[in-house]
C-alpha cells in the first residue's frame, strides 16, 4: 500500500500468519504491566527516545541506535521516517504498549508466535514474526497525540550484547496514520456496523478495513478486539470478500475488476481499484478508460460514493499494474 510505511527490516520481517505453522520452541512474552521495574524503565526509555527521534526527524540519533544486523536496512528506515513527517506533525509522543519477547531458546531463525497475556490470563495479544533469529526483542507501540492525522508507531528493538555497553537497539519501524478526516478507528468500526445494518455491504466491508488500518500501526499483532472486528466483518453477506474478479456491465462494454483495497496514499480514506485494461496506451485514452471503470463501479455500489473520499484507478495489462489516476468522489461522473 503506497500510503503505509511497512516494517523496514529483512531479518525481522513480520506478518500476520494466521494459517502458517510457527516454531514450537519455547518462547515467552511479558506485557508492560507484568514487566519487572528495571526492564519496564529501560524499554520505555528507549521507546520514548526512538519515538521522539521519529517525530523530530532526528536521523542521526536513529542511525546511531540501529541494531548492527540491520545496518544495511538504514535507507528503508530513513525513508519511512521521512514519509512519517506529516503523520506526526503537531503531535506529542505517548507510549501505548510495550511487549518484551524472549526468543533466545530458538536454535535457528524460525517463524515464531508469542502469546502476551495479562496476569489473570483474561486478555491475550498474539505477536507473530517470520524468520525470527534467536534473541531478545521488544515491541513498542506509540502515538503522536494531538497530531491531525493521528500518527502511530510500531518500533522493534533488539537486545545487543556485543557493543562496549549492552543495550537495546532499533531493529524495525512502522508508521501509520490513525485518523482519516477527523475520524479514528473506533468511529469507522461503529460506522461499519451501521452500514452493515442498512445493507450497504460493500461500504461496510471497506469501513471495517479502514477501522483495522487505523487501530494498529503494525500488521503482526492480533488482539481480541481486532479478532472481534474480523468476525463482524466476516458475517457480512454479499461482501466483496469473494467477489473478485468482478464484472460490471457498462453499456456495450463489460469491465473486469481484479481487486479493490483501502488506499491511504493521500492520507484519505480512498479505495484503490485494479481493473483489466483494454490495452490503450495514450495517456488521455487511459484516463478516459479509468474514469469509465470508476463511474461504473459507483453506479453498481453507490454507497461507496458517500462513505469514502475518492478512488484510485490501477490498470492491469499483461501482468503489469499501472497507476492511472486518483479522483475525489465528486469528480467521478
Amino acid at each position: 500500500m503506497p500510503g503505509e510505511m511497512r516494517l523496514c527490516w529483512k531479518v525481522l520481517a513480520a506478518t500476520v500468519l494466521l494459517a502458517m505453522p510457527v516454531a514450537s520452541q519455547a518462547t515467552s512474552c511479558v506485557t508492560q504491566a507484568e514487566l519487572p521495574a528495571q526492564d519496564r524503565s529501560a524499554l520505555m526509555a528507549i521507546g520514548g527516545r526512538l519515538s521522539e527521534a521519529v517525530v523530530q526527524q532526528d536521523y542521526a540519533s536513529l542511525q546511531a541506535a540501529l541494531f548492527p544486523a540491520e545496518a544495511a536496512e538504514w535507507d528503508g528506515i530513513r525513508g519511512a521516517v521521512e514519509a512519517a513527517a506529516p503523520l506526526m506533525k503537531g503531535g506529542q509522543v505517548q507510549l501505548r504498549n510495550v511487549y518484551l519477547l524472549d526468543a533466545s531458546s530458538l536454535a535457528t531463525p524460525a517463524d515464531t508466535q508469542f502469546f502476551c497475556s495479562n496476569s489473570s490470563g483474561s486478555l491475550t495479544v498474539t505477536i507473530t514474526m517470520r524468520a525470527l533469529p534467536p534473541g531478545r526483542y521488544a515491541v513498542v507501540l506509540a502515538d503522536a497525540e494531538g497530531a491531525a492525522l493521528g500518527g502511530q508507531m510500531g518500533i522493534i528493538v533488539a537486545w545487543d550484547p556485543t557493543g562496549a555497553t549492552a543495550a537495546w537497539k532499533l531493529a524495525g519501524l512502522s508508521v501509520r496514520q490513525g485518523i482519516f478526516d477527523g475520524h479514528d478507528g473506533v468511529w469507522y468500526w461503529t460506522h461499519a456496523r451501521d452500514l452493515a445494518r442498512s445493507d450497504q455491504q460493500w461500504s461496510a466491508w471497506f469501513s471495517y478495513e479502514a477501522a483495522r488500518f487505523l487501530l494498529m500501526p503494525v500488521d503482526f499483532i492480533s488482539s481480541p478486539n481486532l479478532e472481534k472486528l474480523g468476525q463482524e466483518q466476516a458475517q457480512i453477506k454479499d461482501s466483496p470478500q469473494d467477489a473478485f474478479p468482478y464484472t460490471i456491465p457498462d453499456g456495450p462494454r463489460t469491465w473486469k475488476i481484479d481487486a479493490i483495497r483501502l488506499d491511504a496514499s493521500l492520507h484519505q480514506a480512498d479505495l484503490g481499484v485494479t481493473y483489466e485494461s483494454t490495452g490503450v496506451t495514450d495517456p488521455a485514452a487511459l484516463r478516459t478508460e479509468a474514469v469509465a471503470v470508476l463511474s461504473a463501479l459507483l453506479k453498481a455500489h453507490s454507497g461507496l460514493r458517500e462513505n469514502f473520499h475518492g478512488l484510485w484507478a490501477y490498470a492491469m495489462k499483461d501482468g503489469k499494474r499501472t497507476p492511472v489516476i486518483e479522483l475525489p468522489m465528486a469528480q467521478i461522473p
